[in-house]
């Protein structure tokens, strides 16, 4: 059988280093269906980049995937941020004299602890964009490849979660907190969406300040289903745990500040992803029982959530040994020595070895999820 494809959406979500997982997956589904078509995609944070690829690139699904699988295999630290030792004392040096200086502070510009500027460099070769737009997306959506593409973002400014979409046959929304603009994309709404905060420097688009996507983003699969979806095949990078393992501390002693950096970015990019598959399914239960004249519009869409069968953040203690010597020292500073699983250091653990781990890890989860994926996109 064919899949269908007339209202699947692709739902990629953040994490950083994390999406490497979605390659593996991704590569295991390029092989059940190289001629796959998936009219719609959306991704936040490095998701984002590879929704963003995966609509800019000419030839078919599997054509695709190969291309990213080649970029995400070739990666590593120095491709991303600048790790010598110059570059990082410098930025951690100028946080530090903002605390200290207090509102004398302001003439010193600190605007993230990681110079960025190698990832810029190597979206730029990646994407080759016309003019600072991403022109493989307007061809795929003339030639019926794609339907549209949403990468979202949060706006400082504002304090709004912003999708930026484009597409055809699109409608405007505007929910609290959260609304699509429609607009061509450009380098630059992917760039703001990887920001990861505090770490990554924020991005300036039409006179606002942009970082990543999973920041105010409550309701993750909303952008795909506002671009029509009715089937949503989403990969989450969030590994859950067994009742045995929730309970398990992973700290020996106070907590050290990349423990609680870790909850926090937890809660912000990890978390309501389960919670908005939660909410929709009750909403699909809740449909189902009614009556369509009662529906008011609503419609049920269904999702096949995948997700890694072990822990990233645990994975990441095996490979930070390896990790450029500046860095590591500034990160053992903030305790990652101490944790036994470093959720933080899972996003910015750009090794080759932990990325290749991941994509391995995808790949072989998928598979075991075969049978699933078929029905799923065949029934």
């Amino acid at each position: 059988m064919s899949p269908k494809e007339d209202d699947l959406a692709l739902v990629m979500s953040g994490g950083g280093a994390r999406a490497a997982y979605q390659i593996g997956f991704l590569n295991c589904l390029a092989r059940l269906y190289p001629e796959l078509k998936i009219p719609i995609l959306t991704g936040v944070s490095a998701g984002a980049i590879n929704a963003a690829y995966l609509a800019n690139q000419p030839g078919n699904f599997g054509e695709r995937v190969e291309g990213l699988t080649r970029v995400w295999a070739g990666l590593n630290a120095e491709q991303v941020f600048r790790v010598d030792l110059l570059s990082i004392f410098c930025n951690v040096i100028r946080w530090g004299f903002r605390l200290l200086l207090g509102g004398a502070s302001r003439a010193i510009e600190a605007r993230s602890l990681l110079d960025t500027t190698p990832l810029e460099a190597l979206l730029e070769q990646v994407f080759e964009p016309s003019g600072g737009y991403l022109a493989g997306i307007q061809r795929n959506l003339g030639g019926g490849e794609l339907k549209a593409i949403a990468i979202t973002a949060s706006n400082y400014s504002t304090g709004q979660s912003v999708s930026w979409v484009q597409g055809r046959e699109l409608r405007r929304w505007e929910r609290a907190h959260r609304k699509g603009i429609h607009c061509a994309l450009k380098l630059k709404h992917v760039l703001a969406s990887v920001s990861l905060p505090i770490f990554f420097p924020a991005v300036e688009i039409d006179g606002c300040w942009y970082g990543d996507g999973g920041i105010r983003m409550t309701a993750p699969l909303s952008p795909a289903i506002h671009l029509g979806a009715s089937r949503i095949l989403a990969i989450s990078t969030h590994y859950a745990p067994s009742y045995e393992e929730d309970n398990f501390p992973n700290i020996d002693h106070y907590p050290p500040p990349i423990q609680i950096a870790g909850a926090l970015f937890d809660s912000i990019f990890l978390d309501v992803f389960d919670n908005d598959a939660l909410r929709l399914g009750r909403i699909n239960r809740l449909i189902a029982r009614l009556p369509e004249r009662q529906r008011y519009g609503l419609r049920p869409v269904k999702l096949l959530l995948l997700r890694p069968s072990q822990d990233l953040g645990k994975l990441a203690n095996e490979y930070e040994p390896a990790l450029p010597r500046s860095f590591r020292f500034m990160t053992r500073g903030l305790g990652t020595r101490e944790t036994r699983s470093n959720d933080v250091l899972s996003l910015l653990m750009f090794q080759p070895d932990y990325l290749h781990r991941l994509m391995e890890l995808g790949c072989h989860d998928a598979q075991k999820r075969s049978d699933e994926i078929r029905k799923f996109l065949e029934g």
